[in-house]
């Protein structure tokens, strides 16, 4: 399921680079909106009635987490990190310094983005997302494993074309993994991938989706219709909308992310 797996761990710390308000606004606490960098105070404890996020505003994996957040309802808190400059006392936190970490009221500290997903949706009440049968949790595994193939070609092609190379090989890879889906979804009859409401593993996907307008990925997606329909549900869900960012603010990140120079604190 990613778990700590080395490409989990590799994508990560690129996305670090590369590339709001809750569904329930009264659940959500912007602690520290602009990012922390090193040498900044560390916050304190968290408040009893919460969970705390170490976020980076346009981190995909750290916005699955954002999402699950958000369509459970969980009253939590947020804190973005610099994630070229940490804080000290982030990293005793999570000594890999990646994002999506979770911090409970107790200090109990939680990352990797399925895990973090896994956890919240185990430990509060609300909209189940995960299935309840174990085989049906396996299935929501087994494909998100299948996707982590799909990934590094999210950032192989953007930044094949940058550099200059013949990256025609790759988009037609993407393709063909955009092809595979679009067949699960046939064969499965449903709007989404877990049946016909949103579930653990649309969340999970999502936030690459959401950058492909951003990445120049859109025509990767031509000859898949029922993928193309999923998308257009997934724009229309409360938590998608709560935690997206737009096309144009991607793309300014990106390109500033490419200069070498990401700006992880733009549009605040």
């Amino acid at each position: 399921m990613f778990a700590v797996s080395s490409l989990h761990f590799n994508l990560a710390r690129l996305c670090q680079g590369f590339f709001v308000a809750s569904l329930h606004t009264s659940t959500v606490k912007m602690a520290s909106e602009k990012c922390l960098a090193k040498g900044s105070a560390a916050p304190g404890p968290v408040p009893q009635d919460k969970i705390r996020i170490y976020n980076m505003r346009f981190c995909p994996f750290a916005q699955r987490t954002k999402l699950v957040l958000a369509a459970k309802g969980i009253n939590h808190e947020t804190v973005n990190i610099h994630l070229k400059e940490k804080p000290e006392w982030f990293l005793a936190k999570n000594p890999l310094g990646l994002v999506p970490t979770l911090e409970t009221p107790a200090g109990e500290i939680i990352y990797e983005s399925p895990i973090t997903c896994d956890y919240l949706d185990e430990v509060y009440a609300g909209k189940k997302l995960l299935p309840s049968s174990p085989y049906g949790k396996a299935q929501q595994k087994m494909m998100l494993e299948h996707f982590s193939k799909v990934l590094p070609l999210f950032y192989k092609i953007p930044m094949g074309r940058r550099n200059g190379d013949d990256v025609s090989g790759l988009e037609t890879e993407l393709k063909e993994k955009f092809g595979k889906l679009n067949e699960d979804l046939v064969k499965k009859k449903s709007k989404f991938f877990g049946g016909d409401s949103i579930t653990m593993i649309d969340y999970m996907m999502w936030p690459w989706f959401e950058r492909l307008v951003a990445l120049r990925l859109e025509n990767c997606m031509d000859g898949t219709p029922e993928l193309k329909k999923w998308t257009e549900l997934m724009w229309e869900d409360p938590a998608v909308k709560a935690c997206m960012h737009g096309t144009d603010t991607y793309r300014v990140y990106i390109e500033a992310y490419a200069t070498g120079k990401p700006d992880y604190d733009y549009g605040l």
